[in-house]
C-alpha cells in the first residue's frame, strides 16, 4: 500500500450520499491510497449506520474519523427534512473537525467531501478540495447555475449551453430562497472555483450535453468519475433464492428509495396493480421516511389478502436490501424507480429498464436523463408524490409495457456497454480516477 497518499471523505446525510463516498474510498483504497472517511455521529438513519458498520469491517484498514455533531440550532432558514437538518447540523460542527484532521497519519494529501459542507471545509482546511456531486450533471447544472438565473418566463428555466428545464420537475424548496435547501445550493456552488476539481458520479456518454453544459458554464474542472462500481461487502444483508427461481428478465424489481415511503393509499393501489399486471415481483416497502420511525409489519402496509393472491408470484421485503445484487440478477427484467441517482447509474450500468416514478427531490430531472439516455420511460403526468393518486389501472399498464418492451431493453443494454467501457482499463472514468491519484501524490 502507497501511503505517499492519504485521502479523508466526507459524505453528509442519506444513503444517497453516504454509497457513492464509500464506493470512492473503496476504489481508492484498492489503487493504493490510505484512506480516512469522517462520519457524522448519530446518524440519521439505521441503514447509514448498519452499512458503515459493515464497509469497516469489510475494509479494515480504512480508517474511521468519528465528528460528534452539536445540537441541532434553528435558523431562519425553513428546515423541516430530518435529512436537511442532518446536513444542516453538519456543516455547523465542521469546525470541530481541524484538531481531527491535524492529528492524522499520514498527513492528509486531499480530502473528498459532499457539497453541503464544501464552503465551510474551504475555510477551514489548506488542503487539496475535491467536492463529490451524488447527483446528475443535469441536476447539478441547474444547481450551480440557481444564483444567477433570470425570472422565469411561463413554466420553464432556461440553464445556459443546456436548454430549459421545466419549473415542475424543480423541487419547490429550490425556488424559495428561505429555505435551506435553496441557501445551502448557493452558499456551496459559489464556493467551486476554489476546489482543485469537482469529482461526479455520472459518465459522459450518459449525460453527454450536461457533462459540456458545466465546463462551459465555468465548471471547466468537472471530472465525471462514475458509474462508481459497488465493493464486495464482508456480509450479505438480503438472499433472495426466490428469485433463482424465475425465469430470465420476468420479475420488475420495485424500489422508491431510503428517504421515501408511499402514502397508505398509494401503497394499495399499487398492490392493486401489481396483481392486476401478472407480472411477478420484488418490492421493497417503507412506511416513513426515516427506518428508526418505521415500525409498521409488511402484512399491515400491503394487506394480508394481497400477499396472500400473489404467493408465489412475488415477493415483498422491508428493510434495506444491496439493491446493485438485485438489479444484477438475470431474473431482473425492469425497475420501478424514485430515480435516486444511485438508482439510475446502477441501472444503466447493469442494463435494467426502468419505469420513472420521481417523489421528490432532484428525481424528476433524473428521471428526464433516464428518459433521454434510453434507460427507461417517464410518465410526467404522475406528478411528484403528493400532488396525485395514481391509479392502479395506470400503474398496471405501465408495468406490462415496461417489462414486455423489447426496444427499451435493447436499448438500456446499449448503455450498460457505455457504462462497461467507461470503467475499464483505458475507460474514460479509469483515466480521470488514475489521474486523480496522481494528483494526490504531487499534493
Amino acid at each position: 500500500m502507497n501511503e505517499a497518499s492519504h485521502v479523508a471523505l466526507f459524505p453528509c446525510a442519506g444513503m444517497g450520499h453516504l454509497i457513492p463516498f464509500l464506493r470512492l474510498a473503496a476504489d481508492l483504497h484498492s489503487r493504493g491510497a490510505a484512506a480516512t472517511i469522517i462520519t457524522a455521529e448519530p446518524t440519521v438513519s439505521a441503514a447509514e449506520s448498519d452499512y458503515l458498520s459493515n464497509f469497516f469491517a469489510t475494509f479494515p484498514r480504512i480508517k474511521r474519523l468519528q465528528l460528534h455533531l452539536l445540537p441541532h440550532k434553528k435558523s431562519q432558514l425553513t428546515n423541516d427534512d430530518p435529512f436537511f437538518i442532518q446536513m444542516e447540523r453538519i456543516a455547523d460542527s465542521v469546525h470541530l473537525l481541524q484538531p481531527l484532521l491535524s492529528s492524522l497519519s499520514p498527513p492528509l494529501s486531499a480530502a473528498v467531501v459532499d457539497l453541503p459542507v464544501l464552503s465551510r471545509v474551504l475555510r477551514l482546511a489548506s488542503l487539496p478540495i475535491y467536492p463529490l456531486i451524488t447527483t446528475s450533471a443535469r441536476f447539478f447544472s441547474l444547481m450551480a447555475s440557481l444564483s444567477h438565473l433570470p425570472p422565469h418566463e411561463n413554466d420553464r428555466l432556461e440553464i445556459p449551453n443546456l436548454g430549459s428545464i421545466p419549473v415542475s420537475s424543480i423541487p419547490p424548496p429550490m425556488l424559495d430562497p428561505n429555505h435551506y435547501f435553496a441557501a445551502m445550493i448557493t452558499t456551496n456552488t459559489a464556493a467551486l472555483r476554489e476546489a482543485r476539481g469537482v469529482l461526479i458520479n455520472t459518465f459522459a456518454s450518459l449525460e453527454p450535453e450536461a457533462v459540456e453544459a458545466l465546463r462551459r458554464n465555468g465548471v471547466d474542472h468537472i471530472l465525471p468519475i462514475g458509474p462508481l462500481p459497488p465493493f464486495k461487502r464482508s456480509e450479505t444483508v438480503i438472499v433472495l433464492p426466490w428469485l433463482d427461481e424465475q425465469a430470465p428478465e420476468s420479475v420488475v424489481y420495485i424500489s422508491f428509495g431510503n428517504r421515501t415511503a408511499l402514502s397508505k393509499s398509494q401503497t394499495r393501489e399499487l398492490a392493486a396493480a401489481l396483481e392486476m399486471s401478472g407480472c411477478k415481483f420484488l418490492w421493497v416497502v417503507k412506511g416513513s421516511k426515516v427506518d428508526k420511525e418505521d415500525g409498521e409489519e409488511v402484512e399491515a402496509m400491503v394487506g394480508a389478502a394481497f400477499l396472500e393472491k400473489t404467493e408465489g408470484k412475488g415477493k415483498v421485503i422491508k428493510g434495506w436490501v444491496e439493491q446493485e445484487r438485485i438489479l444484477a440478477h438475470p431474473a431482473i427484467g425492469g425497475f420501478v424507480s424514485h430515480c435516486g441517482w444511485n438508482s439510475v447509474t446502477e441501472a444503466a450500468a447493469l442494463g435494467v429498464p426502468v419505469l420513472a416514478w420521481p417523489r421528490h427531490g432532484d428525481q424528476r430531472v433524473n428521471a428526464e436523463v433516464v428518459e433521454r439516455a434510453g434507460v427507461g420511460v417517464w410518465e410526467r403526468e404522475w406528478g411528484w408524490g403528493w400532488e396525485r393518486l395514481v391509479p392502479r389501472e395506470e400503474i398496471a399498464d405501465k408495468l406490462r409495457a415496461v417489462i414486455g418492451d423489447g426496444k427499451l431493453r435493447a436499448a438500456a443494454k446499449e448503455v450498460k456497454q457505455e457504462a462497461r467501457r467507461t470503467t475499464e482499463v483505458g475507460g474514460s472514468s479509469q483515466r480521470l480516477l488514475q489521474g486523480l491519484m496522481e494528483s494526490f501524490k504531487t499534493n
